[in-house]
């Protein structure tokens, strides 16, 4: 399910003025951590993250674990921040970040 150019470049446009929703930490991907996204991801579709971790590879390495176990889509990352999407099984008119901003 790679994203095309046209949807990168509208989902960065969406996630220019969201909030990281999940922080992930010098600690990594525990179980809370993963279950936070999960949720998120199922409730806004399109979120931010904010990787507080200082080794370039480090970080990378975790935005592609996010990615794979949760069958995510990168659409950005820029600095610490990330902004991945899934789409949601059932969309919710009053959470997801897609519907909300258009």
């Amino acid at each position: 399910m790679a994203l095309t150019q046209d949807q990168k470049k509208r989902f960065r446009k969406l996630a220019h003025h969201l909030k990281p929703v999940v922080m992930v930490a010098e600690n990594g991907l525990s179980e809370g951590v993963m279950a936070e996204l999960e949720r998120a991801l199922e409730d806004h579709e399109l979120i931010k993250i904010r990787i507080n971790v200082l080794d370039r590879d480090e970080k990378v390495a975790i935005i592609e674990e996010i990615c794979k176990q949760t069958r995510a889509e990168k659409a950005q990352v820029i600095g610490k921040m990330a902004v991945i999407y899934r789409p949601a099984k059932t969309q919710n008119p009053k959470l997801s970040n897609l519907l909300r901003f258009q």
